[in-house]
């Protein structure tokens, strides 16, 4: 309105701010591997980041666990089961409440105290992944509360949290069909690469927006059942380069599952001879 003094009229039309930095050429392609088909970390397109899990890391929590993907750093805190507090959510089936935040230090921008949508979507599709590998007939009536927390992210911090919750759903001696694993693939052009770093990922307003296969794909994988309980796409992508990368990434999901089976053992071994040394 031409009176309201109160309204701030924007621009027309905006540019990207690194647009106009001296050397910077943000409409040059941007390529993932170096001239010898090794990436910025020295590693090939199909090799993973050191991997190390942890759990029962959280003493007031029923179960939790903390894993390190490179300088991917995720927590997560296990409550319940416990009462549904509420008699519309009356379920003969346990219900599970998943809550994914980043950290306000976890990346480079400061981020929010508050959820915001795009915690709120991670949120929902770990929850959306961990749904069918927990006996949720095992506790009617009542409801688990699973607590994930971002502590740094450096690249496939989806992944990471999805793994790191299943373990601490393990350690909370939550029943489940199986460990839950995730892993995140990156396309772009003819190029494919295996657990992508903050600076490899799919950045649609930064890189490449105008191609045709680019794009992410992260699952979580069921490896004794051998199922993909949730894939998750951004970016678009061709479906033959999908479905690669969907068997790339159930490959790499076998080779982290030996690390989770043993952590989670280290885990019963620990409780089991706290309880044994408590009753004598």
């Amino acid at each position: 309105m031409p009176g309201d003094t109160r309204r701030i009229n924007g621009p027309e039309e905006t540019f990207y701010p690194p647009k106009f930095a001296v050397g910077v050429d943000i409409d040059s392609k941007h390529t993932l591997l170096d001239e010898n088909g090794r990436r910025a970390d020295d590693r090939n397109h199909d090799q993973l980041r050191p991997v190390f899990v942890q759990a029962g890391v959280i003493s007031k929590a029923k179960g939790s666990a903390y894993i390190e993907i490179g300088q991917t750093k995720v927590m997560c805190a296990v409550y319940g089961p416990r009462q549904v507090a509420r008699r519309e959510d009356f379920s003969m089936n346990g219900q599970l409440s998943c809550e994914l935040k980043y950290a306000t230090f976890s990346t480079q921008r400061r981020r929010s105290h508050q959820l915001d949508n795009h915690d709120k979507d991670m949120s929902v599709i770990v929850m959306e992944t961990l749904e069918p590998a927990v006996c949720l007939d095992k506790f009617p009536k009542a409801i688990v509360d699973v607590f994930v927390t971002v502590l740094q992210d450096d690249g496939s911090a989806l992944a990471a949290a999805i793994t790191c919750a299943s373990v601490a759903l393990a350690d909370a001696e939550i029943e489940m069909y199986d460990i839950v694993i995730g892993t995140t693939v990156r396309q772009t052009d003819e190029t494919m690469i295996l657990d992508p770093t903050n600076e490899e990922e799919y950045k649609p307003q930064v890189r490449n927006c105008e191609s045709i296969n680019n794009g992410m794909v992260t699952i979580g994988y069921l490896p004794s059942l051998n199922q993909i309980s949730c894939s998750a796409l951004v970016g678009q992508m061709l479906l033959e380069n999908i479905s690669q990368a969907v068997k790339v990434a159930v490959t790499s999901c076998l080779k982290i599952y030996p690390v989770v089976q043993k952590t989670i053992l280290e885990s019963v071994k620990q409780k089991r001879s706290k309880t044994t040394s408590t009753n004598s």
